[in-house]
């Protein structure tokens, strides 16, 4: 994701030095696990994870989680190991946790509902390894990514999506809320994009998703499997710095970039007028989901003549109808969380996330959203405890939010590296952020768009993407007043 690095501690701007707590390397499989349903590879300096269910879309279970931690530990440790490389088998990369199983579990009472408990917690220790990882990570979110997908992929460094790629994060549609490091990273897409996103489970598809940061990179599925072997030829000395490395990687993934897709251009809702009525409809000003849901009936209730006419008209009655639809529940945790996680750590993130999700599994809504959309033949329309906003009491919403010091996730890593509050990689791995583009503006006042497309483009070397995305933000964000660029608040 396209951040500037802004680490806890200022040495780790050049290295990363990681103390692994010996748990991870001790995470065994257990009786029962699938046998294949993660495959390791090692290729000269790439070490390969393949996700192998693809009846299943590849979703996750503590199988995997208990066969990747320690590989990665392992490869962590390992001098011949350049750059770690996690994919899927088949139409998807993950598309969410094994979400079913524990709705079963917690059918059994306290007993199944502290095993869910403890998959989270796994999974959580998994991400955050991921999150902190000291060594070069790159993702091929080729095909569905959604959920405990999201989380194997959205806080490493390198994220690339394909003409397959589609993302979503759809916790509220089963009386859940956004997880997997999604508390760090959505509130940190631009604008109020993260908080639509985790509202209405919205899907991202293709270019879309780099566009709006999701992913790093673009390039054509057909390419990937040559991106591996020339990640694999890559030799680095063993003083490099990790920022070195991550040039040289960044460099080297963009020499497969083949062109943006003509079918897929820069869309709603990560541009346009939409965009404009995301950004409206969802501001921070707003205390309340209430707020967010009077902005979308303002817009529902204009005149079809007004500027974006029945486009965002019919654009705002949907939104509002979508998130009515959900869990009331998930919809003002979520609500708060996103609020709230900007201010949170890395470490923070996981160990908070933890504990709303215990509270999740406790709570009726997680049983009944999953049983009505994913185990019950046919599929019913959940019915939420309680079933509307008005009945969801601040005082419910503040049990999913203990005090940090209340909460017990063993995370496993620790020492230098282990938290940070700001990603610890370049700006310019992605595509360059809106606020970027403005502060450039605010601070340099160009005489016009082309002098500011022209310095972001060259700072970029050209990098696919950012002409297209410098363009919609000048387009939607600014104008010329006084003989130079303005941006419009």
């Amino acid at each position: 994701m396209p951040l500037r690095a802004k680490i806890l501690d200022p040495s780790m701007r050049q290295t990363f030095k990681f103390t692994y707590a010996t748990t991870a390397s001790d995470i065994r499989e257990e009786p029962g696990d699938e046998p294949n349903d993660v495959l390791f590879g090692s290729q000269h300096g790439v070490r390969t994870i393949t996700l192998n269910r693809p009846k299943k879309l590849n979703s996750l279970d503590g199988s995997m989680c208990r066969k990747i931690l320690p590989r990665l530990a392992e490869w962590g440790k390992s001098q011949m190991a350049n750059v770690v490389v996690i994919k899927g088998e088949g139409r998807a990369f993950c598309a969410g946790g094994d979400v079913a199983g524990l709705a079963n579990w917690n059918k059994q009472g306290k007993e199944g509902q502290d095993k869910s408990k403890d998959f989270f917690s796994l999974e959580y220790k998994l991400d955050h390894f991921i999150a902190t990882y000291s060594k070069p990570y790159v993702a091929f979110l080729d095909g569905i990514t959604m959920g405990g997908g999201v989380g194997l992929s959205i806080n490493a460094p390198f994220r690339i999506a394909t003409e397959n790629t589609v993302f979503a994060m759809p916790e509220t549609t089963i009386g859940f809320f956004p997880d997997v490091g999604a508390s760090f990273f959505l509130p940190r897409m631009d604008g109020q994009l993260g908080m639509y996103l985790a509202l209405t489970s919205e899907q991202l598809k293709g270019a879309n998703a780099f566009y709006a940061g999701v992913a790093t990179h673009y390039i054509h599925s057909s390419s990937l499997p040559d991106l591996e072997a020339r990640l694999s030829e890559l030799d680095f000395k063993d003083n490099d710095s990790m920022d070195h490395r991550l040039r040289i990687i960044n460099t080297t993934i963009d020499e497969f970039s083949t062109g943006l897709p003509h079918d897929q251009p820069l869309s709603a809702p990560v541009g346009g007028n939409i965009r404009r009525a995301v950004d409206y409809c969802f501001q921070p000003a707003n205390r309340t989901v209430e707020a967010c849901l009077d902005m979308l009936q303002e817009i529902a209730d204009r005149d079809p003549s007004s500027p974006g006419g029945t486009e965002i008209i019919d654009w705002a009655r949907k939104t509002k109808k979508t998130i009515l639809q959900r869990s009331p529940t998930s919809v003002k945790v979520t609500y708060k969380q996103l609020r709230d996680s900007l201010k949170w750590s890395i470490a923070d993130t996981f160990i908070r996330e933890q504990g709303i999700a215990s509270r999740f599994m406790e709570h009726p809504d997680f049983v009944e959203g999953v049983s009505a959309l994913l185990i019950d033949k046919p599929r019913r329309t959940p019915s939420w405890t309680p079933a509307t906003l008005d009945e969801v009491t601040n005082e419910a919403v503040q049990q999913f939010f203990p005090p940090i010091s209340t909460l017990h996730l063993q995370l496993l890593t620790s020492g230098e590296g282990s938290d940070y509050i700001e990603y610890p990689y370049s700006a310019d791995i992605g595509l360059p952020k809106e606020k970027t583009i403005e502060d450039y503006i605010d601070q340099n006042r160009p005489r016009d768009h082309e002098a500011v497309m022209k310095h972001f483009v060259q700072r970029a070397a050209g990098k696919q993407g950012v002409k297209e995305k410098v363009e919609e933000v000048l387009a939607r964000k600014t104008a010329i007043k006084d003989g130079a660029v303005a941006v419009l608040r």
